[in-house]
């Protein structure tokens, strides 16, 4: 009988695959089985107001969605909060009904414990909540919009990383090493960021190619690589500025000025850059800056992409500086660009939009 189980509730088990920012499921949804994830990691939050109250977040070899297998209450057994995808996640899917047959196989002194604990650590998240509820009771009521990550909180992380990257970082390579262990007492101990968002800071970085996860002795993802440094301490310094300032002056790039800006640093080595005096087609003329930038090979492209752009998608870059006017002659197009100020504020601008897009995404 016992081998036929393992068996059973194999039969019922399968392994799906998730998305960053897919939802797992949502609070209150019907369930009707458990998990147990094999690679990535999972966002637990539940709505509140116009926002959400953050829970945790749950990792490799960690369950979930096993508590509603012990909804005894009458109500149905339903979702006590909502789970999303912070990374690409696997995860294997362990029906209740196959669960439940393996349960009723074990020793009933072993049921007792297990319902026990269920029971105890039901109670534990239902006090929990209450004072959730308490503290958060007015929530969102005088927000407009939903931010998952304030400006305040990115600068929180990053300011953080910087400095357990500095104090403690061994040198890899090219790249900075830290334990998880030694980010956790900071982050969580210390400074009390919540994991949630800590960790997607920390994929938006993996993301950007500017931080890597390996794996310690033991095979577990907790060796957190930082590229660059330095570029934490400037991202985290143009928010710092940023935030004092009024929301009609802050810096806002449109993802086509971002891409634009991509493929003009991309092409950069080979495109030459043309002195003013050559361009100068009127007396009352005053350039900003001493240099144009032929834009005709990232126009070239882009069309061969079908995508559209044209030199108002580069407001929002002028605005910000680090673009003049934008002139034509002889079938050339070109643009006064500060092409240093360009490479520099390119890293930022990357964060700073994929900061918006998860927030976007979130709410």
């Amino acid at each position: 009988m016992t081998s036929e189980t393992p068996n059973t509730s194999q039969a019922k088990s399968g392994i799906r695959s998730l998305k960053t920012g897919e939802i797992l499921f949502n609070d209150g949804d019907p369930a009707d089985s458990l998990f147990i994830i094999q690679k990535g990691q999972i966002r637990l939050f539940k709505p509140k107001g116009k926002g959400f109250i953050e829970i945790g977040v749950l990792r490799s070899g960690e369950v979930i969605g096993e508590m509603a297998f012990f909804d005894e209450d009458g109500s149905g057994k339903k979702r006590s909060c909502s789970a999303s995808a912070i990374t690409g996640v696997e995860i294997v899917e362990i029906s209740f009904l196959a669960f439940g047959k393996t349960m009723q196989s074990l020793n009933p002194w072993f049921k007792t414990i297990i319902n026990t604990l269920a029971t105890r650590l039901r109670k534990a998240n239902s006090r929990t909540k209450e004072l959730e509820d308490n503290q958060t009771a007015s929530y969102g009521k005088n927000v407009g919009t939903y931010e998952f990550m304030k400006p305040i909180e990115v600068m929180r992380v990053l300011g953080t990383l910087f400095l357990v990257f500095k104090a403690h970082g061994e040198v890899k390579g090219q790249a900075l090493a830290v334990n998880r262990k030694m980010l956790t007492l900071y982050t969580s101990d210390m400074y009390q960021i919540m994991e949630s968002k800590l960790e997607s800071i920390l994929n938006l970085l993996v993301t950007l190619n500017l931080m890597e996860i390996g794996e310690d002795q033991d095979k577990l993802p907790n060796v957190i690589l930082l590229k660059n440094i330095e570029l934490i301490r400037q991202i985290f310094i143009f928010y710092n500025a940023e935030r004092h300032l009024q929301e009609d002056k802050k810096m806002r790039i449109s993802d086509k000025c971002e891409l634009i800006i991509a493929k003009m640093l991309e092409k950069l080595p080979g495109n030459p850059v043309i002195d003013i005096p050559n361009l100068k087609t009127t007396e009352d003329f005053v350039p900003k800056f001493s240099k144009y930038y032929i834009l005709n090979p990232v126009i070239d492209e882009m069309k061969a992409k079908n995508i559209t752009i044209n030199p108002d998608h580069l407001d929002d870059g002028r605005a910000t500086g680090l673009f003049g006017e934008v002139l034509m002659k002889d079938g050339q197009v070109f643009v006064e660009a500060d092409m240093g100020k360009v490479q520099k504020m390119y890293p930022i601008i990357r964060f700073m939009n994929a900061v918006k897009k998860s927030n976007a995404e979130k709410a």
